[in-house]
This record gives structure tokens, sequence and C-alpha cells, in this order.
């Protein structure tokens, strides 16, 4: 799976171990930065993955920043975007049976690498399950390309 991952400077070392993660699971990693500890504005790494999500030039995105809360604002604002803030298992798997959510968004401040992980694997393993979800989903935003016939 082609997988594109955005931090600032609060999930810089988070976003370092998921890339080494991604990669040993072999999947194509686009890191959109930041690459250092040094202070950026998240919103602009958050609209690098937002775009190559939104375009399907990936399959999926991963923001992270101390929170989570301010990468998962920035990304729902886009149409089609379903950006999901997670801190357990739980929700990261509903994120994907119930919301078929795109871009997973974690707090690096919040959570462990462990626990990131184990999040980011079961996102990624993690199918729709459609049919009653899908046609809520298509209430929220009718014009997403999974509610076009």
């Amino acid at each position: 799976m082609k997988v594109a991952i955005g931090a600032d400077h609060g999930g810089f070392d988070l976003k370092e171990e998921v890339v080494a993660f991604l990669k040993g699971l072999g999947h194509q990693v686009e890191d959109l930065g930041c690459y250092s500890k040094d202070s950026v504005d998240y919103p602009l790494y958050a609209k690098k993955v937002i775009e190559l999500v939104k375009d399907r030039e990936v399959e999926r995105g991963i923001l992270i920043c101390g929170t989570g809360i301010g990468m998962s604002i920035v990304a729902n604002r886009t149409p089609g975007i379903r950006a999901a803030l997670c801190h357990e298992l739980f929700t990261a798997e509903m994120s994907r049976r119930h919301n078929n959510s795109n871009i997973l968004c974690m707090g690096g401040r919040v959570i462990g690498p462990s626990l990131a992980l184990a999040m980011v694997k079961v996102w990624l393993e993690t199918p729709f399950d459609g049919g009653r979800h899908e046609r809520r989903l298509c209430q929220i935003d009718p014009d997403d390309s999974m509610c076009q016939d």
C-alpha cells in the first residue's frame, strides 16, 4: 500500500518510528515532513498529505502532531477526507470498519510508540464494512467517489 505521512515538530519522533515501521511491513511511504524537531506550522504538513490522499496518489495518509487534534481539524475540512483522531486500537479499527477513514491522526505527545505502531497496523489491515455505513457516509459527503454509482 502507498501511504503518505506528515508531522509537525510535536509529532516528528513518532513519525520517524512510523515511517520505519511502514517500510518494514513493505509499504511505500511518502514522507512529507517535517524533517527535524524545529518548530513548524502543522497545517502546511497536513495539507501536503491531504492533497495526495484526495488526488488518490496514495491510498491512505497518516498525520501526527503533538495531540493529533490540529491535524484532524485541518484534514476534515477537505471533502473526500475522512480523518480519524485515534488514541487506542478500538477506535483505529472502527474508524476503518464504520467510517472508511483514509487518514489516521495521532498525537505524538499523547500515545507511545508501541501503541501507535499497533494502531497503524490495525488501521491499515482493517477493511471498510460498507452497507449501512456507506449510506451514512454518503449523507455526509454525497460527492465522495465512493458515493458515485
